[in-house]
């Protein structure tokens, strides 16, 4: 069983979604060991896992093109995989998933959360689905390119920064001179989360010995539960906790909430 990371933390900064990847440059036995050690053994939620598979067909991601544009030579692939019968499997996997992700972007790999533009066939034929479970996303796995494809920089803001709406459009409850260390830090790697055509759709209420998680926005999918982008910033809330030395535990919601974390 692997738990949290500290490794995971650094990672939320350096994490970028790529589509272009250099097939020059393979991945070495040592991190692909360490990638399938942390899909299977980092399973907090029983209905949800990551599957990493290290040698996919060429048609994962042929003629992959839509919202997230046009993913190239990517050597390896993240399978995200939920029991639809629980009620929070898309939160759950978001939690779950980024895990991964920030693994992957620890070793030095890029990643990017695709829920549209892949080949579910090619990837059921390697990714094996048992009863009432549903492939919800995968990822690309490998070394980037070093320049950046023109597509990523208009759909990345052209690379340089995290582009996301200010913190405090995001946050209720407490005013903002009276929030934790542990809570600012929570909050601003929360802020920093992935979500699908960059929507931001989550809204966080900050308490003394908690931070409550809510779905903001409402409109368009795009194929997306709202609440797996949530889950993402759920498992990023708990690592800005954690780099101030501050645990907690998480308790999910009905909607429109999704989660609480209650340190102590």
């Amino acid at each position: 069983m692997i738990t949290i990371s500290p490794d995971w933390y650094p990672a939320i900064n350096a994490r970028r979604s790529r589509r272009a990847y250099d097939k020059s440059k393979t991945i070495s036995e040592e991190v692909n060991n360490k990638l399938h050690e942390v899909c299977s053994g980092f399973r907090p939620y029983n209905s949800v896992r990551v599957e990493y598979i290290s040698a996919p067909p060429d048609d994962i991601f042929a003629n992959a093109l839509g919202f997230y544009g046009n993913i190239k030579n990517a050597p390896a692939f993240f399978a995200f995989v939920g029991d639809m019968t629980d009620p929070n499997v898309q939160e759950k996997m978001g939690y779950t998933g980024q895990a991964a992700v920030l693994e992957a972007t620890a070793h030095g790999l890029g990643t990017c959360w695709v829920a549209l533009t892949y080949n579910a066939k090619a990837v059921k034929s390697l990714v094996k689905l048992g009863q009432n479970e549903k492939l919800i996303c995968v990822s690309p796995v490998g070394y980037t390119t070093e320049t950046w494809s023109f597509e990523e920089k208009v759909l990345c803001g052209f690379g340089a920064n995290h582009q996301r709406k200010p913190l405090q459009s995001m946050v209720s409850g407490l005013p903002e001179a009276a929030w934790p260390d542990w809570a600012r830090a929570a909050v601003e790697a929360a802020r920093l989360a992935p979500s699908a055509i960059n929507r931001q759709p989550w809204a966080f209420s900050i308490e003394k010995s908690g931070v409550t998680v809510s779905v903001k926005d409402r409109g368009p999918e795009f194929n997306v539960a709202r609440r797996l982008d949530c889950g993402i910033a759920m498992l990023h809330i708990e690592l800005g906790a954690l780099s101030c030395g501050v645990r907690g535990k998480w308790e999910l919601l009905e909607s429109p909430q999704v989660a609480h974390f209650q340190i102590g």
